[in-house]
């Protein structure tokens, strides 16, 4: 990668992080992937001032604005920074169920903080963050706004709202002694809604519940509904009043169709499906987030980092069924985005589930586009998010290769953007990002 400029683009976007640059960014690219039309272009350039896209076309006919720094991507890859809407950047995949029971909320804000900057440097500009204790993930998501700490742009439920002894919700660890209880806990339409309000009254940007049990929670049934279409139904209609949309973790079949008849706008892991639950997500216009990487993750290290028999139990025996609901509803249109569970692995791999996606049924472009373009209207950020066009923000992946031809090497982000600032280049950590 060559720079013009080399001085003021160290000292000015790379060394101090500065919120705005003074000079524009015109960086040029051998192919340029539009996941929005499904298209490539070839030596392509963009013009980026303020942190956002304001120029984007051939090299040939996007001119060089005056006193801009030149970028030279040569014949690099580039595609929007990648979105990913299910992550839990304050937790640690090698922290067991108990260990986890001794960290205070100010020790997982600090891991929040380390996993931020892991997940932006491969490439992941753009997160959900669904579900976090004490609101730690809003402090995390207004940390990295305020450019105290890298990270990727964070959309944030903050604590899950569910049922009593529930799968995103309650605590289920203790014996009754220790009156242990999750602070999403909420039974019944009206406390539903009163735990949605004090989500938002602490600064969410949206709501997680469950519709079943999970993988990870003691004493659920992944199959098992959890909280009755009323209590779902007072969810949303309390979340979409005040403009917020609404994921629900569900894996089984029943806890998925109450949660689509609620009105959710997300379907999370969404693991054992049929032709009339897809059928109705496509009716209802849900978007569904499968995360088939990490089973494989839990499966081999999951007894050394501490995770409970139980879950290794439930893993195994949802794993398979889940990557066939991933083809079925993939091969039948439903939208989907890309969704990795990252917390359930390590922070940083998230984009290892690209492969696997193309593995069970997506093209290479449909992958990269349920990572920009479909994540983005999921968020309602269409045109400003998961695209390279005038108007979007100014974030980028660059890699070497065609991730076309080899999704596999969207594994090895050569150079990150977001927001108009350089955070990796060459393969390296920019110094001093903010």
């Amino acid at each position: 990668m060559q720079f013009s400029r080399l001085v003021l683009l160290g000292a000015a976007m790379l060394a101090t992080g500065a919120a705005a640059h003074a000079a524009p960014l015109y960086v040029k690219v051998g192919s340029l992937i539009d996941p929005g039309t499904g298209t490539v272009m070839k030596d392509a350039a963009l013009v980026v001032d303020g942190g956002t896209i304001v120029a984007s076309g051939t090299q040939r006919a996007t001119k060089v604005p005056k006193g801009a720094t030149v970028i030279d991507l040569g014949a690099r890859t580039v595609m929007p920074g990648f979105i990913d809407m299910h992550t839990h950047l304050t937790g640690d995949a090698e922290t067991g169920a108990y260990e986890s029971l001794g960290l205070s909320d100010e020790r997982m804000a600090i891991t929040g903080v380390k996993n931020a900057r892991l997940t932006l440097l491969a490439g992941f500009t753009t997160v959900r963050d669904v579900g976090a204790e004490s609101y730690g993930d809003v402090a995390l998501r207004d940390a990295i706004n305020e450019g105290d700490v890298p990270g990727p742009r964070m959309f944030v439920s903050g604590p899950p709202v569910g049922i009593t002894g529930g799968h995103c919700s309650d605590i289920n660890l203790l014996p009754p002694e220790y009156s242990l209880k999750g602070e999403g806990v909420a039974n019944g339409p009206w406390e539903m809604r009163a735990k949605v309000r004090e989500n938002i009254k602490y600064g969410v940007d949206l709501i997680k519940t469950c519709s079943t049990g999970g993988v990870f929670s003691k004493g659920t049934s992944l199959g098992a509904a959890q909280g009755t279409l009323e209590e779902l139904t007072a969810i949303v209609e309390e979340a979409h009043a005040r403009g917020l949309k609404v994921a629900s973790h569900a894996h089984g079949t029943v806890g998925v169709r109450n949660a689509l008849l609620a009105g959710v706008d997300t379907i999370e892991h969404a693991s054992i499906l049929d032709d009339e639950t897809i059928a109705l997500a496509k009716e209802k216009g849900a978007y569904l987030s499968m995360d088939i990487y990490n089973t494989e993750y839990t499966l081999a290290e999951g007894e050394k980092n501490g995770v409970l028999p139980e879950s290794i139990e439930k893993e195994k025996s949802i794993s398979k069924i889940q990557r066939a609901s991933f083809t079925a509803a993939n091969k039948a249109g439903a939208k989907m985005v890309f969704g990795s569970d990252s917390g359930v692995y390590p922070h940083g791999d998230n984009p290892k589930q690209f492969s696997r996606m193309v593995q069970f049924g997506m093209t290479p472009m449909q992958a990269i586009t349920a990572a920009t373009a479909t994540a983005a209207e999921a968020l309602g950020k269409p045109g400003l998010l998961g695209c390279l066009d005038v108007g979007c923000a100014a974030d980028m992946v660059a890699v070497s290769g065609d991730p076309l031809k080899d999704i596999s090497i969207l594994e090895k982000a050569d150079f990150i953007m977001k927001d108009g600032h350089v955070y990796k280049q060459d393969g390296i950590e920019a110094v001093g990002i903010r």
